[in-house]
């Protein structure tokens, strides 16, 4: 029995067959590219939806499979009339044409009621209320039209199925549905103007929705909540971390942490808990890469490790900050620049590879401290998984158990098992994660020299970037 996991990116689009132990028997990948005009960035849905024909096409060719799940970017929008017809071009998530809307509604709600029923602490353009502000404004003669509102994972599963359904987790960023009662925030529809019935009903993730071409559809789960799930992640005190481009952390939890003017942590409707706190880092992987392009351009990331390798803990005083574009945590300023702090004479390439390394462990063990929980497990996925000394440094900074996975794709993997969840093959979550998900390698604390380091290190960059903006 075969389940097909889509993760369906912003220019990407990947598909992984799985048996049901959790093995991946196969994978495939569509690319595609955004269409910028105007400043606005959006994309074809009707493409969307043969992009994603093409792939499951490419799929059975090869395969039977039993039934399949589909998580999706959060926050890309299309706008459609009763018979789900788009009536313009999907608004793709990073567009962030609405910007005066946002600032309307942080006006009029405030960031703190807006957080208390959200979860979301920042109020950003991007997000679809403000987005449906602005269509409201600029474009009626398509606003008076709408009658049904998607998101990506919506469209597709009407598209494939006749239903008008959608899941929660989907919808957390959404800024009109209540996480807290994991329902729609009629205050927010009121103050947009629209009406329940142009939204879909709500489901839970790992539920079965219809049938396409004898294959079974079940609802999937935000992209970043299916790739925790394909992690391994499901209860509270487990931590995914996947340290790409930026970081992005995953942490299961049953408590919705207060809101604080000074931290931007987002807390999401999730799957496996009530609730999924999801701190970030802007730049980490991309940190090593601008440094190695800039410097040591034709040095392999193999090669900056066994660089990075000699140097002894703390990089000899040599901190970085990796503030590139701008810092989100432990402190929120938009503003801040990355710097190198306490260059001296004897510092050479591999000082700095390191303290890069170190900074973006830095950044991960400040961002644990802020929850409101004890985490036991961290399971890194993403480039820096392959990265021995990258794990091992971040094992000894946070003094936590770091496994890394032999998983490549989570996301899909995660969808994988909500299709296994939806048909009855695993009982929950957390049999199927135990059943399927393998560890590479494991990574324990080997020193404690961090802990002085780390202090240290969080004094300084308040020191140089202040205390945070409040918003």
């Amino acid at each position: 029995m075969n389940f097909l996991g889509l993760d369906f990116g912003t220019t990407s689009l990947k598909a992984a067959v799985f048996d049901k132990r959790g093995e991946c028997l196969f994978t495939h990948e569509e690319t595609y590219d955004l269409l910028y005009k105007g400043g606005f960035i959006e994309f074809d849905a009707i493409e969307y939806l043969n992009i994603l024909k093409r792939a499951i096409n490419t799929v059975t060719d090869k395969f039977t499979i039993y039934a399949l799940s589909i998580d999706t970017q959060c926050e890309t929008m299309i706008l459609a009339d009763e018979s789900g017809n788009p009536l313009c071009n999907a608004v793709v998530w990073l567009d962030d044409r609405a910007k005066q809307e946002a600032l309307q509604i942080i006006e009029d709600f405030g960031n703190k009621q807006i957080y208390n029923v959200t979860g979301q602490c920042d109020i950003s353009s991007i997000w679809p209320a403000c987005k449906l502000l602005w269509f409201r404004k600029n474009r009626p003669e398509i606003w008076v039209r709408t009658r049904k509102i998607f998101l990506l994972e919506d469209y597709i599963l009407y598209k494939l199925t006749g239903k008008f359904v959608t899941q929660k987790t989907l919808q957390s960023s959404s800024l009109y549905f209540d996480i807290v009662n994991g329902c729609w925030w009629n205050k927010m529809l009121d103050y947009i103007g629209i009406c329940e019935n142009m939204l879909p009903s709500l489901l839970d993730s790992g539920v079965y929705v219809g049938d396409y071409g004898g294959i079974i559809v079940a609802t999937s789960a935000m992209d970043q909540a299916a790739g925790a799930i394909g992690a391994g992640i499901y209860k509270e005190g487990m931590l995914s971390e996947m340290t790409g481009t930026a970081m992005a952390i995953f942490s299961p939890t049953d408590n919705m942490p207060l809101y604080h003017e000074n931290i931007m942590i987002p807390c999401h409707f999730n799957t496996t808990t009530k609730y999924a706190v999801m701190p970030w880092i802007p730049t980490a992987g991309m940190a090593l890469k601008w440094f190695r392009d800039s410097f040591l351009e034709n040095k392999t990331y193999t090669e900056l490790d066994v660089l990075a390798k000699d140097i002894e803990t703390g990089s000899d005083g040599l901190m970085f900050f990796p503030h590139l574009c701008g810092s989100t945590h432990p402190i929120y300023n938009p503003e801040a620049k990355g710097s190198f702090y306490g260059i001296r004479l004897s510092h050479k390439q591999e000082h700095f590879i390191r303290s890069i390394l170190e900074s973006i462990a830095y950044m991960l063990k400040s961002s644990i401290l802020s929850l409101s929980q004890e985490i036991s497990v961290i399971h890194s996925i993403g480039g820096s998984a392959k990265s021995d000394i990258w794990c091992q440094i971040k094992a000894d900074v946070t003094q936590k158990r770091i496994i890394s996975l032999k998983e490549k794709e989570p996301a899909c993997k995660g969808s994988a098992i909500l299709a296994g969840l939806a048909t009855n093959e695993y009982s929950s979550i957390q049999v199927a994660c135990e059943k399927t998900i393998l560890a590479d390698r494991v990574f324990l604390p080997e020193t404690d020299e961090y802990e002085k380091l780390f202090v240290e290190y969080m004094k300084i960059n308040e020191r140089i970037f202040g205390k945070g903006e409040k918003r």
